[in-house]
């Protein structure tokens, strides 16, 4: 029963913003699973839960060590090599220092965002392929926030 509520527990928070252990409870009380907060609370330190910040507000998340040291690296490539940014429906067109562009779209293709597609690169400019319009603003603003840029 624990393997099915942890593997319910990973799937709601990547479903669903969940803020709360209360908010987690409700939910997998409603997917069937009879837990008190005490469990929840267990379950969450556990799987090594961590709350993260999404537009202003936070939520549980997964966050795998190994992997959070990764995005780090590559959200340095970003930082060091991004320029500027420009959208063309679903098409994301970054502008980078000279000669960072395939860093920087190898960095992006490594952070496993599921609004792109993929990315190409030159010298210095990046197409990233983007599922849909509202999609390309998304990332257009994750990656505002990650630069804290305007």
């Amino acid at each position: 029963m624990k393997i099915e509520r942890h593997a319910k527990i990973v799937e709601l928070i990547n479903r669903q913003d969940i803020e709360t252990q209360e908010d987690l409870a409700e939910k997998l009380k409603e997917a069937g699973f009879q837990v008190t907060q005490a469990t929840v609370s267990r379950d969450i330190r556990e799987l090594k839960l961590t709350k993260i910040s999404v537009d202003g507000r936070q939520k549980y998340a997964v966050v795998d060590p190994i992997s959070s040291t990764m995005d780090e690296k590559y959200l340095r490539v970003l930082r060091d090599g991004f320029v500027s940014m420009d959208m063309a429906q679903n098409i994301l067109v970054i502008r980078t220092v000279a000669g960072m562009a395939m860093a920087v779209a190898a960095a992006m293709d490594a952070m496993h965002w599921p609004e792109i597609a993929g990315c190409i690169a030159g010298d210095d400019t990046i197409l990233c392929a983007v599922r849909s319009v509202d999609d390309t603003l998304r990332v257009m603003d994750k990656i505002r926030k990650l630069l804290d840029v305007e």
